[in-house]
Order: structure tokens, then sequence, then C-alpha cells
């Protein structure tokens, strides 16, 4: 099958909120914006330079779902967990997340993966996103 991941879709509770804030720390640009009115349903579709998308979802009356503090509780609850991004230098990045407002989960350390570093942060509402790092050495 030929098929690749279009875009990650968060529902948020503050949708003006939080489009400045992953337009401001991930550079990312609006694609388009839509309203269905008979749902009171808005979105955002945003796009990053290098490709990747996310949709930010926004109804009246939502409720909060699943907000784990960390990964490890996020998987006791099947369905969405997380999304994550790479970026070729972890420290930095990680560090730039949490000086704009990001909730520190995991400090940057290594994956499960060899040679792959990684870190954790939650955005100002709680959504959980895995920062990557590939190809460097690990020390064990």
């Amino acid at each position: 099958m030929d098929a690749r991941l279009d875009h990650v879709g968060v529902n948020v509770r503050d949708l003006t909120a939080q489009l400045a804030w992953y337009q401001t720390v991930f550079g990312l640009k609006t694609v388009f914006e839509f309203h269905l009115d008979h749902t009171g349903l808005a979105g955002v579709v945003l796009e990053h330079p290098h490709g990747w998308r996310l949709e930010l979802l926004a109804r009246p009356g939502s409720a909060p779902g699943l907000r784990a503090p960390d990964p490890m509780t996020a998987v006791l609850t099947e369905g969405y967990g997380h999304f994550a991004v790479t970026t070729p230098e972890l420290d930095p990045v990680y560090a730039a997340l949490v000086a704009h407002g990001a909730g520190e989960v995991l400090a940057p350390g290594p994956s499960p993966e060899a040679g792959v570093r990684m870190a954790w942060v939650k955005d100002p509402e709680g959504n959980l996103i895995e920062l990557i790092e590939r190809g460097t050495t690990v020390e064990p």
C-alpha cells in the first residue's frame, strides 16, 4: 500500500491560544482554517517547513479527555497518547519549548531505540509531545 501520514489532529480547549503557541514554538504556518457552523467545530491545519502537519480542533462543550502526566501513564489508556517530532539538536529544542511554556515531562536522555535520544514535554493544555534526536551515540 502506498500511503504516508498526512497530519495529526489534536483536540484543544482554546484554539486561539494553542494556535499561537504551536506557531511560535514550532514555526508552523497556517495552511487553512475552517468552521462547521452546524456543529460549532473550528479547526486550523498547520504545516512545518519540513512538511509535517498538525490539525488543531475545538468544539464548544468539549470536555477534557486523557491528560496523562507522562508517557507511562498515557499507555494505560487505549487510543491517542502523543505525537512525536524529530530534531537534529534535542537539548536546545527541549529548552526552548520549556521556556515558551511547555511542561517538563522527561528531560533529554537515551531512548529505548539504539542511537536515539528523546525527551517529553506537554503543551499548555497538557497534550504529550515526544522529541526525538536520531543518529547520535548514546551512552548505555
